[in-house]
């Protein structure tokens, strides 16, 4: 892990052989991929739900979101989850990479039009190597976020429905 005196911390991410990074602070916890329930109302980079203490967490497949691998692709060995702070959903990565801290010299602020939904909130300039910085908030639109929601309501129903254990 590199260090630096004054930066922010990012995880690295390989998505679909893209270099990419979500803020530290965004990311509640890093899973391996489980075994998901996938409704028939998944699909595309809607993989399913994770249930999580009872409650179900969609997950996204990050590459298929951002157009990077085509939806009939299976998740590899090595993905994990990025289960995002706040916000009740995980993201599905090829591979977490590293945490590091990135100088502020290094993170060149990206133009909100220049990405769809202005995603891409900047740019790290990792030695020769350039790195998409996501902004978590601006993944989904509006519309997107809508849909996820309400097959949310629908999955925690289908849960709460199902006979409790004894």
């Amino acid at each position: 892990m590199a260090v630096a005196s004054s930066g922010s911390a990012y995880l690295l991410l390989d998505v679909a052989g893209t270099a990419c990074a979500l803020p530290r602070s965004a990311v509640a916890e890093i899973l391996p991929l489980p075994d998901l329930h996938t409704p028939p109302a998944a699909g595309g980079w809607l993989l399913g739900f994770l249930n999580l203490g009872g409650a179900p967490v969609p997950v996204i497949d990050l590459a298929i979101l951002l157009g990077l691998r085509p939806a009939v692709a299976a998740p590899g060995l090595y993905a994990h989850l990025a289960l995002m702070q706040g916000e009740a959903v995980a993201y599905l990565v090829d591979r977490v990479a590293d945490l590091m801290t990135v100088p502020d010299s290094a993170i060149r602020q990206a133009e909100e039009a220049d990405t769809l939904n202005g995603c891409v909130a900047a740019e790290l300039v990792l030695g020769e190597r350039l790195v998409h910085a996501l902004a978590p908030e601006r993944l989904l639109t509006a519309q997107e976020r809508i849909r996820v929601d309400a097959l949310t309501r629908a999955a925690a129903e289908r849960l709460a429905a199902l006979p409790h254990s004894v």
